[in-house]
C-alpha cells in the first residue's frame, strides 16, 4: 500500500513538470507579444526602476562617500599648498617693498647731498704740490698751476681719498692753497648717515679736524663719515672730509664737539686734483666729471 502511493506521487510530479514548463513558455510568449505590440511592459519597467533606484543609491553611497572624502582631502592639501605659496609670495613682495623704500630713501638722501651740484658738471685739473709752508702755525702748500692756467681763488683741491683744501692766493705760474687742517680753514659738511649739516674746522694738527657747536639733539656718532655738503658753493658736494673719532661736550655743556680724522692724506699728498662746479648744458641726474679739454670756458669761482 505504501509502495503504490509513492509510485503514484512520482508519476504525477513527472507528468506535471512538462505541463508547467509549457505554461511558462506560453505565458512568456504572450508577454513578449503584448510588449512588442502594446509596449505596456515599458511602463512596468519604469515603475520598477523607480522602486529599485533608492536601492542602487544606497548601494553606491559608501563609494561616493569615500570618493568625496578623498577629493576633500586632496582639495584641502591643494588649498594648503596654495596658501603657503601665496604667503611666501607676500613675504617676498613685502621684502621687495621694504628694499624699494630703502632705496627710495637712499636716493632722496643722495639727491639732498648732491643738492649743491645738481645741474652742475665737475671740472677737474691735475696739479702738483711744489712747496710746503714750514711755519707750524700755518697749513699751506704751493701748487704748480696759477692764474695763467685758469686757476681761481676758492677752488677746492682733493687727493684720491678726500678733500685737501682750497686755493687762497694766485700768481701767474703758481697758487697758494690752504689745507683743511689749517686753523683758519672751515668747510660745510654733512653726516652721511643722518644728514646733519655742520661745519668742520682745522685745528693746526695734520691728523685732526674739529666740528663745533653741535646741538645736543644732533644725530652724530663716533664712526660717522662726513662729506662736503655743497652749501656755500666753494666746495662741490659729495667729497669725503673725515670720520668722527671722538665726541665731547664744550665748556658751556650746551653743545658738543667732535674730533675728525681727515679723509685725505694731508701730510703725504703730492699729486692733487683741482675741482670746480660748472653749469651743465642739461641736467641729467648726478653730476658727471669732465676734463678741462672738453670745457671751452675758463673755470670760475666755484
Amino acid at each position: 500500500m505504501s509502495l503504490s502511493s509513492n509510485s503514484t506521487l512520482r508519476f504525477s510530479e513527472t507528468q506535471a513538470s512538462p505541463l508547467r514548463l509549457l505554461a511558462y513558455m506560453a505565458l512568456a510568449l504572450a508577454l513578449m507579444t503584448a510588449d512588442v505590440r502594446g509596449a505596456w511592459l515599458a511602463q512596468v519597467r519604469q515603475q520598477a526602476a523607480l522602486l529599485v533606484g533608492p536601492m542602487y543609491w544606497l548601494a553606491a553611497a559608501p563609494s561616493r562617500l569615500l570618493r568625496f572624502a578623498g577629493e576633500s582631502l586632496q582639495g584641502r592639501d591643494q588649498l594648503h599648498g596654495e596658501n603657503q605659496r601665496l604667503r611666501d609670495a607676500l613675504l617676498l613682495s613685502q621684502a621687495r617693498e621694504r628694499r624699494l623704500a630703502a632705496l627710495a630713501d637712499e636716493n632722496r638722501r643722495l639727491r639732498d647731498l648732491l643738492g649743491g651740484t645738481r645741474g652742475m658738471q665737475l671740472g677737474v685739473r691735475l696739479a702738483s704740490i711744489i712747496d710746503v709752508d714750514l711755519d707750524p702755525g700755518r697749513q699751506q702748500v704751493v701748487l704748480d698751476l696759477g692764474a695763467n692756467d685758469g686757476v681761481a681763488v676758492g677752488q677746492a683741491f682733493i687727493d684720491a681719498d678726500g678733500l685737501l683744501g682750497q686755493v687762497i692766493a694766485l700768481a701767474p705760474g703758481h697758487a697758494t692753497a690752504l689745507l683743511v687742517t689749517d686753523p683758519d680753514h672751515a668747510v660745510p659738511v654733512q653726516v652721511v648717515r643722518s644728514g646733519l649739516r655742520v661745519i668742520a674746522y682745522g685745528t693746526g694738527e695734520r691728523d685732526r679736524l674739529e666740528v663745533r657747536d653741535i646741538p645736543q639733539s644732533g644725530d652724530i656718532r663716533v664712526g660717522d663719515a662726513l662729506i662736503t655738503s655743497g652749501i656755500g658753493g666753494n666746495f662741490p658736494a659729495g667729497f669725503a672730509v673725515g670720520t668722527v673719532t671722538a665726541l665731547r661736550q664744550d665748556e658751556s655743556r650746551l653743545f658738543s664737539l667732535a674730533d675728525l680724522k681727515p679723509a685725505a692724506a694731508v701730510a703725504h699728498a703730492h699729486q692733487v686734483l683741482l675741482v670746480w662746479a660748472q653749469r651743465a648744458a642739461a641736467e641729467v641726474g648726478p653730476p658727471s666729471t669732465v676734463t678741462p679739454e672738453r670745457d671751452s670756458g675758463e673755470p670760475g669761482q666755484p
